[in-house]
């Protein structure tokens, strides 16, 4: 029952007809209505299933809300130009909306959908709606839904939640949407789909969004300005299967995947507008037929490890006029077919590599600046090449490299203050570089290594810390190239200025010195010996000074014997120490010696000593002679695993590398190859591992080290990883009275003394600490002390003049509480 009347306002001019008329129910005031009258709803709650079919004024009175809320079914369904205003609809129909638009050009104001229906307002077939200031709050279903080829303007309206999309457009729709706002969905924030389908949004809003922001697909289409989009929990933008998105004056950001997604022949039009703080890809571009053009754009500020714009599967994408800085990578175009065009654009504040090009992929830039990146550009391998025309490098490791049989052109670039090359090619790597100028080099100016066809002509070296150029004998193609060095010998006469003019075939005219492979004193991160990475070393990726003065292995084995417990490891590493210094002393005599393979895989729980042993053994190694250094490089599948093809090798190349003459220590292993692995990249650093554990076997010890369960399982399914590892070596948990030990040897250590009665307490307070998967041994021990000297601080600061005793003495409530 109504709980209010409904006034109707007649228009018309028959005498029969009354002027006004109130009525119980809005049915039975709709019914009476005609076009163009004004039905008034007294506030009130009206549980009625409504249907305007005339093009009538409903709208709520003064004095408090009016609510349409009917058990179930559509609450309020529009057929007629009408004009709806201040009215609140509720719906309870999980199959059906709470407001349905069939037909007309209704204009609906200032209403509240509050409802947990299939959707909040659905408009469908030939309806035209103008909507303006109203809003969806519907966490069941849909907030706004736009089908079947209806249009509409919906303007200054908000969808406050959704439990599926905030605005579903399909079917062959086209709305319009001005300064809306669409948040707290957990579907898409906007989602377009099908063949004739289409949106256009004005000054909109999309945020926090459990799910994507913006999701194109299947033929349709979608043009916004002035928009923002921002904290979803996907990505940020997608488009697939034909999607067409302009995008103009619009800002993408805070999100924690992929900013802009594209795949299947989408294409993306972006002008003016801003990627920034994204956790994997600003732009994500695949497949054949995908293509991005973006013009006058800024993408910066990643928050992840990702390249900020990402071309793949023979995808393009053409930057005219961008910025991209403040990133890992700033553009990757990888496989047969991928093509990038970057025209005037910044690329800068790049702390990997700036634009990287593999697996026959080719890359176009003209009148380009990239500044303050490890690496400017990156031909990778055979297949891979492009072009870099009128470009400038500055401040980077190195400029430009070429490995692997790439073949890029490289004309009329400058590379500025270098700190290894300006140009660096080896691995059979080829390329031509055509008037290109290296200024300031802290390395070579260009570095070209055995086996590589490279051709250079006209180009320029100045200032070059260790020579302009670095060939070997044969292979380079050199013509009017020239120097303001020296460095390298020739027989031909130095012109007035003593510039040094080469001209030739296969070579510098003259005598050429062989490769400088390593790195004159005190110049950081040399180029890569051939056999290595073939590539510059990462910045700060040498390898840590070896210690100024050695020990012995009697002294390392002392150290390692002062250690608590690890009674069986100690054996271990002893048995070990043996076979390799009898080994040695059988090859002094003369005699046969048995090669005994020396990696390692170390198991238990996280405390128990691991690294540190990890650490004595290659020591000990180093004092028999059987390692150069001994250092130790501890590594995890995040240094090892890349987020992209081919990163993955380059990582684990580069750990192996610091790792050269000493131990390579690899904590949970077992990371690289989950169990629900897929397409998971762990593989590729085992498999790059294995390779080099067996290329340089004598160069780098590698231990593998994890839990002793998941160890198990990596060792069974990986049989070539097993199959270099001489003997597991298990370490045990900590029982008391070594943890007391521990906390004694700290207290020790730290000047401080354990009081009558704090040993008995230590080791009863270990043997009921509870031993769970988050136990940590001697880390654990440690904390123990640690909290101790907390507590005791805290006690003994309150007194004014302690003793010496109260400075050093702990106590049994010192103690931390159990957890």
């Amino acid at each position: 029952m109504a709980q209010g009347t409904v006034q109707v306002t007649h228009t018309g001019t028959s005498r029969w007809r009354r002027r006004t008329g109130e009525y119980a129910s809005l049915a039975a005031a709709l019914e009476a209505a005609g076009d163009g009258d004004v039905l008034t709803v007294a506030p009130g709650t009206y549980r009625e299933n409504l249907v305007v079919q005339r093009a009538v004024t409903l709208r709520g009175g003064d004095g408090g809300p009016v609510r349409i809320a009917p058990a179930d079914g559509v609450p309020l369904t529009v057929r007629a130009s009408a004009t709806l205003r201040d009215l609140h609809i509720e719906g309870q129909d999980a199959a059906a909306p709470a407001l349905l638009v069939e037909d007309g050009t209704p204009e609906l104001l200032d209403l509240r959908i509050s409802t947990r229906s299939a959707a909040g307002v659905e408009v469908r077939g030939a309806a035209r709606p103008t909507v303006r200031r109203c809003t969806v709050d519907n966490p069941a279903g849909v907030g706004i839904a736009v089908l079947d080829g209806a249009g509409g303007v919906f303007e200054e309206c908000e969808v406050v939640a959704a439990g599926q999309s905030g605005i579903s457009v399909r079917g062959g729709a086209h709305p319009r949407f001005e300064r809306c706002r669409v948040h707290h969905a957990s579907g898409a924030g906007i989602a377009v789909n099908g063949e004739g389908s289409g949106l256009e949004a004005l000054g909109c809003e999309v945020y926090e969004i459990k799910g994507t922001g913006l999701q194109i697909a299947s033929r349709a289409t979608a043009h916004l300005s002035d928009s923002r989009v921002h904290r979803t929990s996907a990505d940020g933008i997608t488009l697939d299967t034909d999607a067409v998105l302009t995008l103009s004056d619009c800002d993408i950001h805070d999100i924690p995947e992929n900013a802009v997604d594209l795949r299947s022949r989408s294409v993306l039009t972006l002008t003016r507008s801003t990627v920034r703080r994204f956790g994997r890809n600003g732009l994500s571009v695949w497949d054949p037929g995908t293509r991005v053009d973006a013009n006058q754009c800024e993408i910066h500020d990643s928050t992840g490890d990702y390249p900020a714009v990402w071309i793949s599967d023979g995808a393009t994408a053409v930057l005219d006029s961008c910025r991209v800085h403040d990133v890992p990578d700033a553009l990757f175009v990888l496989d047969r077919g991928s093509r990038a065009d970057v025209v005037d654009s910044d690329l800068s504040q790049v702390r990997n590599t700036a634009v990287s090009v593999s697996d026959g992929a080719t890359a176009q830039l003209d009148d380009c600046r990239i500044r303050e990146a490890s690496t400017g550009a990156w031909f990778r391998d055979h297949g891979s090449g492009g072009t870099l025309a009128g470009c400038t490098i500055d401040a980077v490791q190195t400029g430009v490299i070429v490995t692997k049989g790439a073949d890029p052109t490289i004309e009329r670039c400058t590379v500025t203050s270098p700190a290894e090359a300006g140009f660096y090619v080896s691995a059979e790597g080829r390329g031509s570089f055509v008037a290109c100028r290296v200024t300031g080099s802290e390395g070579y100016g260009f570095h070209v290594m055995d086996g590589c066809r490279t051709t250079l002509r006209k180009c320029r070296t100045e200032r070059c810390a260790r020579g302009g150029y670095e060939f070997p004998e044969e292979g380079p193609v050199v013509e009017e190239c020239t120097s303001d060095e020296s460095q390298l010998r020739s027989t031909a006469p130095a012109d007035a200025g003593g510039v040094l003019t080469a001209t030739r075939t296969g070579g510098l005219l003259g005598t050429v010195p062989p490769p400088r492979l390593s790195a004159a004193p005190g110049t950081p991160n040399t180029p890569a010996a051939p056999g290595t990475s073939g590539a510059p070393a990462a910045p700060g990726a040498g390898p840590p000074p070896a210690p100024a003065e050695a020990r012995s292995s009697q002294e390392v084995l002392g150290e390692l014997d002062a250690l608590v417990g690890l009674d069986s490891v100690k054996h271990e590493v002893r048995t070990l120490t043996n076979m390799i210094e009898v080994g040695r002393r059988r090859q002094e005599a003369g005699l046969k010696v048995v090669s005994a393979r020396r990696h390692l895989v170390f198991t238990g729980n996280p405390g128990t000593g691991k690294t540190t042993v990890a650490r004595l053994y290659g020591e000990i190694l180093a004092s028999l002679g059987v390692l150069d250094r001994g250092h130790l490089v501890e590594v995890s599948r995040v240094d090892l695993v890349g987020e992209h093809i081919g990163s993955t090798a380059i990582r684990t190349q580069e750990a192996f590398d610091r790792a050269r003459g000493g131990v390579l220590f690899v904590d949970e292993a077992y990371a690289l190859s989950p169990e629900d692995s897929g397409r998971d990249f762990g593989r590729e650093a085992i498999d790059t591992l294995v390779k080099l554990m067996e290329d340089h076997r004598d160069a780098v010890v590698v231990i593998v080290a994890g839990y002793t369960a998941e160890m198990d399982r990596f060792l069974s399914v990986n049989p070539g990883v097993a199959s270099r590892f001489s003997r597991t070596i298990t370490f045990s948990d900590y029982v008391p009275p070594e943890l007391l030990r521990i906390v004694e040897q700290q207290a020790e250590d730290h000047e401080y003394r354990l009081a009558a009665g704090s040993s008995e307490a230590l080791l009863a307070y270990f043997t009921a600490l509870p031993k769970g998967p988050t136990f940590g041994n001697g880390r654990t021990a440690r904390q123990t002390f640690e909290s101790m000297v907390e507590r005791h601080a805290g006690r003994v600061a309150a007194l004014a003049e302690p003793s010496t005793d109260e400075l050093t003495l702990l106590y049994p409530e010192d103690l931390p509480e159990l957890p």
